[in-house]
């Protein structure tokens, strides 16, 4: 037998790291888990004017924030009602950044005086205007009209004449779409749903929408609109709540039977380019009201999130999903809470597995429907809030609110603490986990005397709050004064009111002779 000459240790060496390098090549590169998406906003709003009714829509261009809503004046942070409000009827214009009151002020009036959708043209010179009124100022108009962003002026171009309340609006570079609760449109049948050029002559775009439609999203790049509502067919076909129609002939494209069952509805949709959202309130009690993503391109869902709590808007941002909505069960949710009488009324969401990050600013049920938050926008950095709220984070304050990028300026509220000691010579103290909106974790400083003995870090919410402890050994018969205080890591609350104790020298309980507040 011939024997084989053996490669040399360098040749060995040499193939061994080439296989090595294919290998590595080849085999998938570890995971890297994504750091969690942080709300662009801090939790405590800005100072910003209130309405005297409610906002049912909000839209910004420029460094302006409209809103339109059925509302008869407005007046400043910290008025009570009916302390120096100024007269707005229906719709008011304010500086998305000082949230300063503009003059911008046409009447929306007649008709049932509500204005209901507001929505900017691409290059923010024209507001769209929707709802049901028959005045926009001195001039009769048909539920729908233009305004030139630069002077506030009625544009002569888009009257049309709609036979009832627009509920919804969207727009292109050269088409104009609306939906709501009309059957007709310049004298022509249009069910719920119509298309305009931007110079406002109708198109013929058509599609019979059996019940009324209260969301719109185009998507352009794909050809489609997403249309939402009460809905349950489209030109005789079974489409419940949700369908995608042709952006050119309003022929659908897709329906999502699977997606939301019967009784609930859909408020609201909106994009980021390659998801859309869905925002779904339910009739009766358990019935789906929470959202659902889906991707563009294929209308393949992503996920569906059944937190409880008709979710009236939602709002892509940076890299996070906002919602309005009045939550009160997300269990299922991943960071979500249990069913809770106090229901959480804004949201944030990673959009890429709806995780409910830790942002918490809130606001009351309001008047109204008792709904909430109904409307959101950002505008120069800035999220604005709209809604039938009048309380926000505890704090009298209606229809309107607002949230800056911050920094957050907040401290959270300072732990009551209590004491026992078993055993001469220790003292051990105890308190409740305090909660912060804007972050989960915070750090607990506590003092005996002024010098600090214990620093313990500790996650909480508002429906999670931990108790803690810290036990501390000192001289038998001795006595101190205890406090404690919690930091964020920017904001420190104010230290808690001193606890003073005598530690006993045989083994019974000690005695404060001061209680924390």
């Amino acid at each position: 037998m011939r024997l084989r000459k053996l490669p040399s240790r360098a040749a060995t060496s040499a193939v061994a790291a080439t296989v090595l390098c294919s290998a590595a090549l080849l085999r998938p590169a570890p995971a890297v888990a994504a750091a969690a998406p942080r709300a662009a906003f801090a939790a405590h709003p800005l100072t910003t004017w209130q309405t005297n009714g409610i906002v049912w829509s909000l839209a910004s261009a420029g460094g302006v924030v409209y809103v339109g809503g059925t509302f008869d004046s407005v007046r400043p942070s910290g008025a009570k009602p009916g302390e120096r409000e100024v007269p707005r009827h229906n719709f008011a214009a304010f500086d998305a950044v000082t949230g300063a009151l503009l003059p911008c002020a046409p009447s929306f009036t007649g008709g049932a005086g509500t204005v209901r959708a507001l929505k900017t043209s691409a290059d923010g010179r024209v507001l769209y205007v929707g709802g049901s009124f028959s005045r926009a100022g001195a001039t009769g108009v048909a539920s729908a009209v233009a305004l030139n962003t630069a002077d506030c002026s009625l544009r002569k171009d888009f009257r049309p004449a709609v036979s009832a309340t627009v509920r919804a609006i969207d727009v292109t570079d050269r088409t104009v779409y609306l939906g709501g609760d009309f059957r007709q449109v310049n004298g022509q049948s249009r069910p719920r749903v119509a298309a305009f050029t931007v110079k406002g002559a109708l198109l013929p775009f058509r599609a019979d929408v059996d019940a009324p439609v209260r969301a719109l999203s185009v998507a352009p790049s794909h050809g489609k609109i997403y249309v939402g509502g009460d809905f349950d067919t489209v030109d005789g076909r079974r489409a419940h709540a949700l369908v995608a129609l042709n952006a050119t002939s309003g022929a659908t494209v897709r329906a999502y039977p699977d997606w939301l069952p019967a009784r609930s509805g859909v408020k609201s949709i909106a994009q980021d380019g390659t998801r859309f959202y869905v925002a779904a309130e339910g009739h009766g009690e358990g019935v789906f009201d929470g959202r659902i993503a889906g991707r563009v391109d294929d209308d393949r869902m992503v996920w569906k999130d059944t937190c409880l709590g008709a979710t009236q808007a939602v709002l892509p941002y940076q890299g996070v999903l906002y919602s309005a909505s009045h939550a009160h069960d997300c269990a299922e949710t991943p960071g979500g809470f249990p069913e809770r009488a106090d229901r959480q009324h804004l949201l944030a969401q990673s959009p890429e597995d709806r995780r409910i990050l830790h942002w918490f600013p809130d606001t009351n049920e309001g008047i109204g429907e008792g709904v909430g938050p109904r409307a959101l926008t950002v505008a120069r950095g800035v999220l604005w809030v709209g809604g039938e709220f009048t309380r926000v984070n505890d704090s009298p304050q209606q229809g309107l609110t607002r949230f800056g990028a911050g920094p957050d300026t907040v401290a959270p509220r300072t732990p009551a603490l209590t004491l026992s000691a078993a055993r001469p010579g220790q003292v051990t103290l105890r308190w409740q986990a305090s909660w912060d909106r804007d972050d989960a974790s915070l750090t607990y400083r506590l003092y005996r005397d002024g010098l600090l003995v214990s620093r313990q870090s500790r996650s909480s919410t508002y429906w999670n709050r931990p108790w803690m402890s810290y036990t501390d050994s000192v001289a038998a018969g001795s006595r101190h004064e205890y406090r404690i205080e919690v930091t964020d890591g920017r904001n420190t609350s104010p230290k808690s009111p001193p606890l003073r104790v005598t530690v006993p020298g045989k083994a019974k309980a000690a005695t404060a002779d001061g209680a924390a507040q």
